[in-house]
């Protein structure tokens, strides 16, 4: 693993369509939440803010997807967004998608890249 990687956690911790795993990335000097989800064997990272307002998307920690594992959704505003990309498919995040977070999977390992 480059220097400048840091682990985030096991692949095997990261369901498909289901649970995430909540990190977080320095900012400016300040902690900024982030997650990590898995959607069609491929892991995607995004800071955990709506794009509606600035608030957490988990409905529970590690809960971001819709009821039918499609979907990343906003606990507070029912916002969808799409997993792969983060963007907004509808909702109020009135088209402001989900920031990106560069993440690999390495050997099982998923890392955040820097």
């Amino acid at each position: 693993m480059a220097e400048s990687a840091r682990l985030i956690c096991s692949g095997a911790d990261v369901v498909e369509g289901g649970r995430g795993v909540r990190f977080s990335i320095d900012r400016h000097g300040l902690p900024e939440p982030c997650f990590v989800v898995r959607h069609r064997g491929v892991v995607h990272a995004f800071v955990n803010r709506c794009g509606h307002v600035p608030i957490e998307l988990d409905w529970q920690p590690g809960e971001f997807f819709d009821t039918s594992g499609l979907y990343l959704i906003c606990a507070t505003h029912g916002a969808l967004y799409c997993p792969d990309s983060g963007r907004c498919l509808g909702g109020k995040c009135n088209g402001k998608g989900l920031q990106p977070v560069a993440v690999l999977e390495i050997d099982g390992q998923i890392i955040l890249k820097a």
